[in-house]
């Protein structure tokens, strides 16, 4: 019992983890539409890099393993592409229409001039949410189990989830902020994708454990690094150019990479 607690709280720790990168929106000037295009591009790096090098490189290793590495690879591709196919479906479901009643205003640095901006950038923000939330579900499940099984190991590997799980809540938090004007709204979402986290592990305890294997958790990572990609490509890198310059989006894309490789690397 006292492990099952313990596994719990550091799930729960790592999970809460997002709203330490989304209070940084609190510090955030609304009226630098430059910073906002760095912090889209940042946000663009955190989720390639964690969905290319660690979630997809995660899945085919799971996969390889089990499947044999023809088998596991291709599964993989596959679940990655199903991840894409997925949110493309949703996005096509959800309009992209300027609705009058939601629209924000972001002022510009000389205050003369405002810039009116649709629920487009509010949408990326849903979007990320939507991602980083299905991705912190079984990752969830598997630090809860990983935490029960290897008590020992469970601080440094729940330490090194929530570092890498601040940018996450940065990635979040930007978008919605600057679409809402609503440093609460920001700082809610970031803080609700989190709780993800802790309900993997109480969903995967109550119910899944009995059917989770390897090959489970490599199609889901598989499918989840398609889908962060995909929002990446197809949201943030175009939102990041269209409200600042080219060069910055890309400064802010690399900066988002390198602080994401940092947190990997740290713990490994």
């Amino acid at each position: 019992m006292n492990n099952i607690l313990l596994a719990f709280s550091l799930t729960l720790i790592a999970g809460l983890s997002t709203g330490i990168g989304s209070a940084i929106a609190f510090f955030a000037k609304k009226t630098n539409t430059k910073f906002l295009s760095i912090s889209l591009g940042f946000s663009a790096g955190v989720m390639i890099y964690v969905s290319t090098i660690e979630i997809f490189s995660e899945a085919r290793n799971l996969l390889t393993t089990s499947l044999g590495i023809k088998t596991g690879y291709l599964l993989t591709v596959a679940s990655f592409f199903c991840g894409m196919l997925i949110i493309t479906l949703i996005d096509k479901l959800i309009p992209c229409g300027e609705n009058p009643h939601e629209v924000y205003k972001i002022e510009e640095m000389d205050n003369n001039n405002c810039i009116k901006k649709n629920t487009k950038l509010f949408r990326t923000g849903i979007f990320i949410a939507l991602a980083i939330t299905i991705h912190n579900f079984p990752e969830g499940i598997a630090a809860f189990i990983s935490s029960l099984q290897h008590p020992k190991l469970a601080i440094p590997i729940i330490i090194a989830i929530s570092i890498h799980n601040i940018p996450e809540g940065i990635a979040i938090s930007f978008p919605i902020y600057y679409a809402t004007g609503s440093r609460k709204k920001a700082f809610l979402f970031s803080f609700l994708s989190g709780l993800s986290e802790p309900l993997g592990a109480l969903v995967g305890y109550l119910i899944l454990m009995p059917f989770l294997n390897d090959i489970v958790f490599g199609i889901i990572f598989a499918a989840v690094a398609g889908i962060m990609v995909f929002i990446s490509l197809d949201e943030l890198l175009p939102s990041a150019e269209e409200y600042g310059e080219h060069h910055l989006s890309i400064y802010g894309l690399v900066s988002g990479m390198i602080v994401m490789a940092i947190s990997i690397l740290l713990f490994v």
